[in-house]
């Protein structure tokens, strides 16, 4: 159970990293405020619109009397903007990453730099690194989809659904949400999604004990945006630890698809580090 309280204190370190390089801190906050300022415009503009939305999907209901039609379309449009909330929150990471590729990037290579060892470099192209990073984002957002409808299911499931299913959502959230923030250390060691998940999964204690607090911490509005310098500072650390100094050279080639690419690492040469406690 060690594992645990070692990636809590990743996370830790890496708020207490941005702390000491207060430059870095506020270089990692432009990405996160530009997001939440196009996500703020988006639900302002779904605000307004949500009642107009449910009135043209349901001209069935032109001809109700009161007080159904209202209801209908009352409700309607709470589940319109509630669903809206929560797409905002499940991907506000993934997008904010994508903005603020060259900035986390930047960001990582100096926590690398300032902890010793190399500094491994991806070698592509902006274009490509935004390619990649979109592409692995979808391949990440459709998995917790997933995962999402049948924890949905398993909700309705007397005493379970109650219990032990709200816990498993934020483990998925915290693993998935880890994945997303260590992408930024691992891609630039030239690793590919399918081995960042191997990676990840032979240390589950230490991904959890990162993530699910970060995740839990996310809920509450604004404060990704405040985090997230520290987090990525926190999981290139967490790569740092996952991939072992014995494997920390700079990949070659493209870090993209599942292994199709040449000079791309394989999972069975990765060390992860002694198993989970």
């Amino acid at each position: 159970m060690r594992d645990l309280g070692a990636g809590f204190g990743y996370l830790v370190q890496g708020q207490r990293w941005v702390g000491r390089h207060g430059r870095w801190f506020g270089f990692g906050l432009l990405p996160g405020l530009i997001t939440l300022v196009l996500y703020a415009a988006a639900l302002v503009g779904l605000g307004y619109g949500a009642d107009d939305l449910v009135d043209w999907a349901t001209p069935f209901a032109d001809d109700w009397s009161s007080p159904w039609l209202g209801l209908l379309r009352t409700t309607l449009t709470v589940l319109v903007f509630g669903f809206g909330l929560f797409l905002a929150v499940i991907t506000f990471t993934a997008v904010t990453l994508l903005v603020g590729q060259p900035f986390y990037e930047s960001l990582s290579e100096e926590v690398d730099r300032t902890e010793g060892g190399e500094v491994p470099e991806s070698g592509l192209p902006l274009w490509r690194e935004l390619w990649i990073s979109a592409r692995d984002s979808v391949r990440v957002l459709v998995r917790v989809g997933l995962y999402s409808l049948l924890l949905f299911a398993l909700g309705f499931v007397p005493v379970l659904g109650q219990t032990v299913v709200p816990v498993l959502g934020f483990c998925v959230t915290g693993y998935f949400l880890a994945e997303e923030l260590t992408a930024v250390a691992l891609q630039r060691r030239g690793m590919v999604l399918k081995d960042r998940l191997a990676l990840l999964r032979g240390r589950r204690l230490l991904t959890l004990g990162f993530g699910v607090p970060l995740g839990l911490a996310f809920l509450v509005p604004f404060v990704a945006v405040f985090l997230m310098p520290g987090a990525v500072a926190g999981a290139t650390l967490l790569a740092r630890d996952l991939v072992g100094p014995e494997n920390e050279d700079c990949g070659d080639g493209e870090s993209g698809g599942d292994g199709e690419d040449a000079g791309v690492t394989d999972a069975a040469g990765v060390t992860p580090g002694p198993a989970a406690h």
